[in-house]
């Protein structure tokens, strides 16, 4: 292998092998049929369509990475299966200045109102709200999953469907991490085993290693039985190579043969474009890599200073097909709370009530049959 590609797969290499650790661990869609005035000469019919569309430890997570490109042309089998590329991440140098500060931004069309295409104006749909489904609305054969945390699995009439974007939208100490485990712990339990794939953009491998031990969760066998990839990557790491790990992600958890992935968090990743424009055309490209890639994907976000029902940038719920919020609530007796609510599915039946939830050493728990007030 050059010196070039080498330098290609640093960002990767430095995230997969940190040292040994050999025992580490709908559519919503609202339809309305107005009738003029009966006394008008001429009736006119119309509707309205809102449419709503839019990877350290051992010697390798993802298989024998012994030589100094973890996935690069290194004579050994690639950990994803033969990619067809030297690097299935292509080239990760960045050109360009393709961050800054962590800028904010209103979410409106503005000048920049000529940059994005037809795609990206048909995914910036509603979200959602409006009133319940009909029962028998979207009773379809469209495979579904459950969340596998008790109670809200029951306000999600039929299951989330399959390779559906989740954005779990949350302040501080909501359990949007706890709520990403527990969905890949909850797929690793399964008789027919959903395999796994865990990337952290705020926490070190050894943190979320720690967690799941704690519960109980058992992660580091299930690495070592090929079923999980825990991997702590740096935001900036990332946000620099995004055009590439874009281009690959899709073939590299197709090889992997992950049913569920969790990226924790988005908001970071946000941040590193200042630019608003900008931002919104990469956090969007980066969501149809992953309905491209065709595996279930919970994403965790910052909910707004100024608004608990919107995350930090006011984008990624426009782009994903679920929206879970996890907000502190305060009872009539002053008594804080937690509570969830379930902001919108595509497809899926589901409650539109805020229930109240526990975080304990078993995960999370809502309670279904309780109320806030």
């Amino acid at each position: 292998m050059s010196d070039e590609d080498t330098a290609e797969d640093d960002w990767f290499e430095s995230a997969l092998s940190d040292g040994e650790r050999a025992d580490a661990e709908s559519a919503d869609t609202e339809n309305a049929d107005t009738d003029s005035e009966a006394e008008t000469a001429a009736e006119t019919d119309g509707s309205t369509d809102e449419s709503e569309s839019p990877f350290e430890s051992g010697e390798s997570p993802f298989g024998d990475a012994e030589t100094e490109g973890a996935f690069g042309d290194t004579g050994t089998e690639s950990p994803f299966g033969d990619t067809g590329t030297e690097s299935p991440f292509g080239d990760t140098g960045a050109d360009g200045d393709a961050f800054g500060g962590a800028g904010g931004g209103d979410f409106d069309g503005g000048a920049d109102g000529d940059l994005f295409d037809d795609d990206f104006a048909d995914a910036m749909g509603s979200m959602g709200g409006g009133s319940d489904f009909e029962n028998e609305e979207f009773e379809s054969e469209i495979p579904r999953l459950d969340i596998g945390i008790e109670g809200l699995d029951n306000m999600i009439q039929g299951g989330v469907p399959l390779r559906h974007l989740i954005v779990i939208i949350g302040g501080a100490g909501t359990g949007k991490t706890t709520f990403g485990l527990q969905f890949l712990h909850h797929g690793l339990q399964k008789e027919d085993t959903d395999k796994g794939v865990f990337i952290t953009l705020e926490q070190t491998y050894e943190d979320i290693m720690s967690t799941a031990d704690e519960r109980g969760w058992e992660f580091a066998r299930h690495e070592d039985e090929g079923n999980l990839a825990v991997i702590d990557l740096d935001p900036i790491e990332m946000a620099n190579s995004l055009d590439n790990i874009r281009g690959e992600l899709p073939d590299l958890i197709e090889d992997f043969d992950a049913d569920r992935f969790v990226l924790d968090s988005v908001s970071l990743l946000e941040m590193m474009y200042d630019d608003v424009a900008k931002r919104r055309t990469e956090v969007f490209d980066f969501t149809q890599s992953l309905k491209s890639a065709g595996v279930t994907t919970v994403l965790t976000s910052e909910a707004s200073d100024d608004n608990p029902y919107a995350s930090r940038h006011g984008i990624i719920e426009y782009l994903t097909d679920a929206v879970f919020l996890l907000r502190y609530v305060r009872s009539e007796t002053q008594e804080t709370r937690l509570a969830v609510e379930i902001q919108k599915i595509r497809n899926a039946n589901h409650s539109r009530e805020t229930k109240p939830y526990e975080i304990t050493m078993e995960g999370i728990s809502v309670y279904e049959q309780a109320n806030i007030f």
